[in-house]
């Protein structure tokens, strides 16, 4: 059997096919004008038409390699400046011994450890839709992971999996959630009690399929590096300025509307910081710092790349086209099958447009008032997006930090995917289950 292709080669097979698809969907596009409150341009609803639209070249299609990388230029130094700090915490030796503690007071508890990390994990993706982040922390996770007798895919399950799903459920997710409500003309915060009753009927699905998992699927336990060392004054300090870290850019996100690039300087300054205190010295700390960011080279990369497949679509002018044959069909269903529909409609148009708040800007003035014509309560219309678009970066190709986390971890996609698909069906089927409920209930 062919080993299947590595990430690189994939997405360069799906910016081929983004290519390709531009000669055979025709081209079209809705009408947009500016938000008069936001500023920010939003689609026209029933204002589709055909467009004529230059066929992309050879040479558009290799200008948007490097349009694609420089597009995501900031969330790429984010992840080499994160890649560097933990590096460096790493090559310390606190990172191991610090980890490794936690692993001596879990010791006959391993099983709480899955619980723990599923929770904190899916509390930052429900808060700030973390994701990105993690491609930094894989190889980490991994490591602590196989220290507790558990396999990588368990590691990335109970982490990025675990982001995703608090980003798709969250009541309060600012990237995915409020911007649908803002596009919906919703109320902010509307329907977050439902949201969060299903939130956690999703979670314990979630950690219990990852518990079975783990029961059946054991592996032998591997110390960390460093492992052995007592975790000293200085140790505690940085672990200290590590957790303080992490606080404060939570809060940055949620109350200063901060960036990538003030995270990336958060961790550029915690990496510094904890080489000096490890004792480093400044010449090493800078040169573990560039180690790190070799460890991150590729990871950026694909990130870059994934931003090529949207750009070309763009270019060709298809994206509209997209979006009016998945969703146009729908206004003549019955309500739950058409509500069902939407969230189908979200999952599958995620491939081609893998930015979750882009596909809310997109499709919500679209959906709106389909949703209102049809009778489905707009906050159900939200439902479906949220469900659908956001739980599809578990599975979805173009999605950037999935491919850069498998490329880190050396982990092949067709086996990611025969892990998550199980999991993934469960949370569509909670989503699905939410979806008729709240249809019913007639949520607003």
């Amino acid at each position: 059997m062919k080993k299947f292709p590595n990430a690189f080669t994939i997405m360069l097979g799906v910016i081929l096919l983004a290519w390709l698809s531009t000669f055979l969907i025709p081209a079209g596009a809705y009408v947009r004008e500016p938000d008069p409150e936001t500023g920010r341009m939003s689609v026209v609803p029933d204002s589709y038409t055909a467009q004529s639209a230059d066929s992309l070249g050879v040479i558009d299609l290799l200008r948007a390699i490097p349009e694609g990388l420089a597009s995501r230029a900031d969330l790429i130094a984010l992840i080499l400046l994160i890649g560097g700090c933990f590096y460096i915490i790493e090559k310390s030796g606190v990172l191991g011994q610090g980890l490794q503690r936690i692993v001596d007071l879990l010791r006959g508890r391993e099983a709480l450890a899955i619980v723990v990390v599923s929770l904190l994990f899916a509390t930052a993706g429900a808060t700030i839709g973390l994701q990105e982040e993690v491609i930094a922390m894989a190889p980490v996770l991994v490591m602590f992971s196989r220290s507790m007798g558990y396999n990588a895919l368990l590691a990335l399950a109970m982490s990025f999996g675990s982001a995703i799903l608090g980003a798709a459920f969250s009541p309060m997710n600012p990237f995915a959630v409020l911007m649908a409500q803002q596009e919906a003309g919703l109320p902010l915060m509307s329907g977050a009690l439902f949201r969060v009753g299903v939130l956690a009927v999703a979670l314990a699905v979630w950690i219990a399929y990852l518990l079975r998992y783990a029961r059946r699927n054991p592996v032998e336990k591997v110390p960390m590096d460093g492992s052995h060392a007592t975790l000293g004054p200085r140790g505690l300090l940085i672990f200290g300025l590590l957790v303080a870290t992490f606080g404060l850019v939570t809060y940055g996100l949620l109350q200063w509307d901060w960036g990538f690039n003030e995270l990336s300087g958060c961790f550029f300054a915690l990496g510094i910081t904890a080489g000096l205190l490890s004792g480093m010295g400044m010449e090493r700390t800078g040169m573990t710092y560039a180690a790190g960011f070799r460890e991150m080279i590729f990871a950026g990369v694909i990130i870059g790349l994934a931003g090529s497949i949207s750009l070309l679509l763009k270019k060709g002018v298809v994206i509209d086209t997209l979006v009016y044959a998945l969703f146009t069909p729908m206004e003549s269903l019955p309500n739950s099958l058409s509500a069902l529909g939407m969230m189908l409609g979200q999952s599958l148009l995620h491939i081609p447009v893998p930015s979750y708040s882009g596909q809310a800007i997109l499709t919500m003035p679209i959906l709106t008032p389909l949703s209102d014509l049809a009778g489905i309560p707009r906050q159900v219309c939200v439902l479906a997006y949220q469900y659908g678009s956001v739980n599809m970066d578990l599975l979805a190709p173009t999605n950037g930090a999935l491919m850069a986390i498998l490329a880190v971890c050396n982990i092949p996609y067709n086996e990611w995917l025969r892990f998550i698909w199980k999991p993934a069906l469960l949370l569509f089927a909670v989503a699905s289950g939410a979806i008729l409920l709240a249809l019913q209930i007639g949520l607003a």
